[in-house]
């Protein structure tokens, strides 16, 4: 069923900068149905691919550049990151992060629980889109990003990074297996795990563990403290499609461009 809704994504404060157009989507405004209502971008799932791209290109339009220029990668939460100059077809490349200083490129990265984070440089004209989840984040997706946004003339004192909607900590319980790997990075990350009431689990906080490693790397943090998990009327989420023992579930996308100006 077609909703009648273009998309509205939801926006940071912090990259309303000039020479920067930015937008964390929803699952609204698109015109798939049942588990992918609506606005569902990702190809890897089993909707139809003719949906998928007709979402793709509301989200492209929403954004101000052709479907063409909307620019994503095959992520398999890795630290990796490419830099691009033209147009990359979906799914063309396998990374978690992109980063660019060509005008016109919609940078994008699909979640449903995993932490989006687009950067910018606004005078230094970079800009840069992660996925980050727990595994691509210990890996260090994050910092390979703002390493790779300084290859292209960005300061990393002048990156503005932003958290989108992800998994909150209440949500996000965890296994012996996660709290053994995690603690093994550093001891510190305790402090990122609650109890859960479940013996030998936790609840882990990805937001916080997120935004600090920014921090860290020297640049200016923020969270929308958006919860996928809690907020079904706005994001698709694999964890929760998981507890509910549905068979797939929908993507949503966060982009950023750099404007022509």
């Amino acid at each position: 069923m077609q909703d009648a809704l273009k998309p509205e994504p939801i926006r940071s404060p912090e990259l309303d900068v000039r020479g920067i157009r930015h937008g964390f989507f929803t699952r609204n405004g698109g015109v798939s149905g049942g588990l992918y209502a609506s606005l569902n971008v990702g190809l890897g799932s089993s909707d139809a691919r003719e949906l998928v791209l007709e979402n793709r290109r509301r989200v492209a339009a929403a954004m101000g550049v052709g479907a063409d220029r909307l620019c994503t990668v095959y992520q398999c939460h890795s630290p990796d990151v490419v830099t691009v100059s033209q147009p990359v077809g979906a799914q063309e490349m396998k990374a978690d992060a992109m980063v660019t200083a060509t005008p016109g490129l919609a940078l994008g990265v699909l979640t449903a629980d995993c932490g989006p984070v687009l950067f910018a440089d606004a005078e230094a004209g970079v800009i840069g889109a992660a996925h980050a989840g727990w595994k691509g984040a210990v890996g260090g997706v994050l910092e390979n990003t703002v390493a790779a946004m300084e290859r292209l003339g960005a300061k990393r004192s002048r990156i503005i990074a932003v958290l989108g909607p992800s998994i909150s900590q209440r949500n996000y319980e965890v296994g012996p297996e996660f709290i053994e790997r995690l603690t093994a990075e550093s001891p510190a990350n305790d402090a990122y795990l609650a109890p859960s009431g479940r013996e030998g689990h936790a609840l882990f906080d990805l937001n916080a563990y997120t935004i600090d490693r920014l921090s860290r790397a020297g640049v200016t943090a923020s969270c929308l403290g958006r919860c996928t998990y809690a907020e079904e009327d706005l994001f698709f989420s694999y964890r929760r499609t998981t507890h509910r023992g549905e068979q797939d579930y929908g993507r949503q996308i966060s982009v950023i461009v750099l404007g022509d100006s």
